[in-house]
């Protein structure tokens, strides 16, 4: 886990210099190399729990105002503190962000990231930052959400977890089987390579780009779901979309759309295969999907422009 090569303004989006604490406070520099040092797994660690690059950017801005605070002298072991403060501050972030869901137009899907080849390479990784898998992880509690994250993610100690969650071990291991539980049930039962995803996705992409209606239909999974999360700034779906046929028709108004200068290019989307569509050069959506049996089950686009910010450049992910 390192640093980013370029050194941007301080508080910048996705830089790896710690947030600017302030004029007339002096933090040490054992404390400014520990959080540059494990500043990617943090970010990692804030998005796999709220889903979105936006509030996990704001959780590290507080983490390091926290951290340029404390006593090193008290502290044994630099990347598992910071972990407990990113874990306690991601889990407030994440109730308040269920209240904001409540009132959202549409479906809220993640928001997307463009990643680095590295992170498709780590399978476990990958398959946690999926967009399916993500939806999943939305279905349990917050602290259900953090202790799975932490412990199959990440493979962080139970008491360690329990510090964080402010929870005893034994309740913790609780949490851990019915969230690992919750998940199972919900998940792909069978793993699917990147390549069977890569070719479920150049099939649709084709289709898209010939308006073959009938090549859509048989790349889609007869009991299909389509999200479309516009935010209420652009059109989209305000209910998901269910079955082959359903799907196809939704899709074929933007088919005999996508001739008039609209692209699609082939990307890694949250460490699996997917598409950016732009418009004029701009972006103007991203398309991730959940493939079985080399069909497509879930189809998931996000046009709310909110979420489209971090997909001009690749966001370094670790843990």
């Amino acid at each position: 886990m390192s640093a980013g090569s370029e050194e941007p303004e301080a508080g910048a989006e996705g830089t790896t210099e710690p947030p600017h604490v302030g004029e007339g406070r002096t933090d040490s520099a054992a404390a400014t190399e520990a959080f540059v040092t494990h500043r990617n797994l943090l970010f990692t660690v804030a998005y796999e729990m709220l889903g979105s690059a936006v509030d996990a950017e704001d959780v590290l801005q507080e983490a390091w105002l926290r951290w340029a605070g404390v006593d090193l002298a008290v502290v044994r072991e630099p990347r598992a503190f910071l972990v407990r403060i990113v874990t306690r501050l991601a889990l407030d972030r994440l109730r308040a962000l269920d209240r904001r869901k409540e009132t959202y137009v549409g479906p809220w899907l993640p928001e997307p990231l463009l990643t680095t080849p590295d992170v498709a390479e780590d399978i476990e990784l990958a398959d946690s930052l999926s967009m399916a898998m993500l939806l999943v992880m939305e279905t349990l509690a917050p602290t259900e959400r953090a202790v799975f994250v932490l412990r199959e993610v990440f493979d962080v100690a139970y008491d360690e977890i329990a510090e964080a969650v402010g929870k005893s071990p034994a309740a913790v291991r609780q949490i851990a089987h019915r969230a690992r539980a919750h998940v199972a049930a919900r998940r792909p039962r069978d793993a699917v390579s990147a390549a069977e995803t890569r070719a479920a996705l150049q099939a649709f992409q084709r289709a898209v780009e010939t308006g073959d209606l009938q090549s859509l239909v048989d790349i889609l999974a007869p009991n299909v779901v389509a999200l479309s999360d516009g935010g209420g700034i652009r059109h989209a779906a305000v209910h998901p979309i269910v079955g082959a046929d359903e799907v196809a028709r939704y899709l074929a108004f933007g088919l005999t759309r996508f001739t008039a200068g609209t692209s699609i290019e082939p990307v890694q989307i949250n460490g699996r295969p997917g598409l950016v569509m732009r418009r004029a050069g701009e972006i103007h959506g991203v398309m991730a999907m959940r493939v079985e049996a080399g069909l497509i089950t879930g189809l998931y686009t996000v046009r709310n422009p909110e979420k489209l910010s971090r997909l001009e450049q690749e966001t370094e992910l670790s843990r």
